[in-house]
Parts: C-alpha cells; structure tokens; sequence
C-alpha cells in the first residue's frame, strides 16, 4: 500500500501508539505522516482521531480494518466510529497479495447503521487476500 501511496504521491497519514514517537525518532515519524495516540487514556482513541479530522480538513488517514499488523479472527471497528464521529468517508482500497494487484474502491458515508455499512465495507474486501493471510 506504501508503494501505491508514493507512485499516486498522497499525503496520507498512520496511526501509532505514543511509545512509537521517543523524542529522537519523533520528528521523522511525523514527517513520515505518523500520528502519536496516547492508549494510556482508556477508549479515546476515536475521540483523539475525530480531534485530528476537526483540525484538519485536508486529512487522510491510511488503516487496515484489523486495526493491527497482527493476524486477527474479526475486524476491530474503531475505524467506522473515527470515520463516522468525524464525518468523514470511508475510502476502500486493498493489496491482494494472490494477484499482486492494488486496488481503490469507492468510498462509503457512513449511515450509523454500522451492521450495514460494514457488509458493504466487507463485501469489498471478499475474496481479496492480505499480507498476513498470505503469510501464513
């Protein structure tokens, strides 16, 4: 997905826990789009993010549905609440790993009927294999 990012040259950004951004490597993180989240305050991740959405209008922020690098049995769903809470679109786009193929979706507004709109958000993503899938 990096890859298609710098060809497409966006201006995206990335999520990371606090501990990623020490005060050494934190001017480059944030230079690389990185945005520290303090998981040390319970469940405001969402609130932290819709924060960054009200003071800038021009942000885009990149995220696996997984909400994380690791293999997961289910879709965590902070993404839909960020994007809902922000009012922001959700912008589909996938790495299938089988076909060596990136893609970009359409985009989805969120309706608040979340059982709904993650069947369209899921139904993009049938069929398509990712990174950790691929892996193991």
């Amino acid at each position: 997905m990096l890859i298609g990012v710098f060809v497409l040259r966006m201006d995206v950004h990335w999520m990371g826990k606090a501990s990623l951004f020490p005060w050494y490597l934190r001017g480059l993180a944030k230079w690389l789009g990185g945005i520290p989240i303090d998981r040390s305050k319970t469940n405001n991740t969402v609130e932290q993010m819709v924060g960054h959405f009200r003071d800038n209008e021009n942000l885009v922020i990149v995220m696996t549905p997984e909400g994380t690098r690791d293999k997961v049995s289910q879709w965590k769903t902070g993404f839909y609440h960020i994007a809902h809470g922000a009012g922001v679109p959700i912008v589909l786009a996938s790495v299938d790993m089988l076909r060596k193929e990136i893609e970009m979706g359409g985009s989805i507004d969120t309706t608040g009927n979340i059982d709904v709109d993650m069947r369209l958000i899921k139904d993009f993503y049938a069929g398509k294999v990712g990174v950790n899938e691929s892996l193991g």
